[in-house]
């Protein structure tokens, strides 16, 4: 029965493809091997592109407004470096901090200025520098024309992004050994001066003759 079944499935091949069985089966393989793979492309472009649209959604999600955080410690202005995503994204120039996370491209984790964020970078902007010694907000020894790049980021920082607080300045604590010593120090020499009395001049003996109430008329 299966052979018979078998013989009328090539005569009908032959007669409505006038290809021999054999032809006909490898196109049929090689149509569905080119069905396999097309479908494979096209779906894993597909997948493709729905993740870049799903990411594109959600940086375009609205940012939430700045919060204004008054005067923090360079320590604490390194926690918004963008590494933590449910932070602000923070940056600071001379000593006034900005938030600049509507330009995350830029200065988020693999942007081009990554390496500011989270920094008082002042002194890497005015020389354009992106070595680790820069990264600072000490600007001094620059000269004319880095201070005015300086100024240009500051006007630009200004005008686009809103400024959030201020660095604190750090102060040189004096310690109770150095009061002590110019304590003492003073006081010794007030105790020399004491001692030494206040200081005469002494008179010589023709000044004495030589005085008006010794003088007579001639």
């Amino acid at each position: 029965m299966a052979l018979q079944l078998w013989e009328t499935l090539k005569e009908a091949i032959t007669a409505y493809t006038g290809l021999s069985p054999a032809t006909f089966f490898t196109v049929l393989a090689l149509l569905w091997a080119v069905y396999y793979v097309a479908t494979g492309l096209f779906g894993s472009s597909g997948d493709h592109i729905h993740q870049r649209s799903t990411a594109f959604e959600e940086q375009m999600e609205p940012l939430p407004p700045p919060v204004q955080l008054g005067e923090i410690t360079e320590e604490e202005l390194k926690q918004y470096d963008g590494s933590d995503s449910k932070k602000p994204l923070l940056m600071a120039i001379k000593g006034q901090i900005y938030d600049v996370s509507q330009s995350r491209m830029f200065y988020g984790p693999g942007g081009p200025y990554a390496l500011f964020a989270g920094k008082d970078a002042s002194r890497a902007l005015a020389k354009m520098s992106f070595e680790e010694k820069d990264l600072t907000g000490d600007i001094s020894g620059l000269g004319p024309f880095e201070l005015d790049a300086l100024q240009d980021w500051e006007y630009k920082f200004m005008s686009k992004y809103v400024k959030v607080g201020t660095i604190k300045k750090t102060t040189v604590p004096v310690t109770e050994g150095d009061a002590s010593g110019e304590a003492s120090g003073a006081a010794e020499t007030d105790t020399k001066q004491t001692e030494d009395g206040p200081s005469q001049t002494p008179v010589t003996e023709s000044e004495e003759k030589s005085s008006p109430a010794d003088t007579k008329e001639e």
